[in-house]
């Protein structure tokens, strides 16, 4: 692995617990509405995990940094509801943007479709993650959970499709495996 590519993964690591801080407060408004746990500043953490493993294209990059922000996490203490559990729900999602974007490379297909789809189904994995430890809600509620962390996903999948666009433009990343065919 490149320095580069280390330096980049590292640093959408961090963007990625931290912008989740940032974003609470907002997706707090939504979540409270609705009565449901949260899911929103899940996505748009997850994001920076998804955009880091398409543009660096190595294998198992954001099942790394899942566990690095589970550590993080942990020593930073912001575990929130799922407490010493909180590294399931950072690794999972990180396994789901892996499958989704890493281990597809070979088939035909536009990577920033598979970074929307890697983001929404990660988004739908951590919610289902933190439902089986610790919430338990009931069908409707765990319906309306999932909806909306499957929307956030889908909006901020959308996002990191920009996001790689843009930074692909940039040629910084251009000894990286071409991972679009």
């Amino acid at each position: 692995m490149k320095l580069q590519n280390t330096i980049f993964l590292a640093l959408c690591c961090t963007l990625g617990l931290f912008t989740k801080k940032l974003i609470g407060p907002f997706s707090n408004v939504i979540t409270d509405a609705l009565h449901i746990p949260g899911g929103i500043s899940t996505a748009f953490s997850l994001m920076f995990l998804v955009v880091a493993a398409g543009i660096t294209g190595q294998k198992w990059s954001a099942t790394l940094m899942g566990a690095v922000q589970s550590v993080l996490a942990l020593a930073f203490g912001m575990v929130g509801s799922m407490g010493i559990l909180a590294p399931i729900g950072y690794i999972l999602p990180g396994v789901a943007i892996d499958l989704m974007v890493t281990l597809r490379r070979g088939r035909k297909g536009d990577l920033t479709v598979r970074l929307f789809f890697a983001n929404v189904l990660a988004s739908m994995i951590a919610a289902l993650s933190a439902d089986l430890l610790v919430f338990h809600l009931p069908g409707l509620a765990l319906t309306v959970y999932l909806s909306v962390a499957a929307t956030s996903g889908g909006i901020c999948g959308y996002l990191a499709g920009i996001l790689y666009g843009r930074l692909r433009a940039t040629n910084l990343f251009q000894d990286n495996k071409e991972m679009e065919e």
